[in-house]
């Protein structure tokens, strides 16, 4: 977006409980899209994310951009890679 602000789209599976009752229903299970819109913050994250920085040093680049003390930095990048983990988007090692 113009304001720098991301949208992500991604698909949304169908827990199997839900299909089951879909297909017992005779109705057809169709696919979702979640949709996740990241503000200035979040899209600067997103951004660092890339498979070889560790969430400490993406932490440390982000307290340095935006003048954070590096533990609050530290929590905040956490669990914000922590919820796009919960969501599929991410995979953490």
């Amino acid at each position: 977006m113009e304001s720098g602000e991301l949208v992500i789209l991604y698909p949304v599976t169908a827990r199997p409980w839900i299909v089951k009752v879909s297909a017992w229903l005779g109705a057809a299970a169709t696919p979702r899209t979640g949709k996740l819109q990241l503000d200035g913050l979040g899209s600067t994250v997103w951004s660092m994310l890339d498979g070889q920085a560790s969430i400490r040093a993406i932490a440390a680049a982000f307290a340095r951009e935006h003048r954070l003390e590096p533990r609050e930095a530290e929590v905040a990048v956490t669990q914000f890679v922590r919820e796009l983990g919960r969501r599929g988007l991410v995979g953490l090692r």
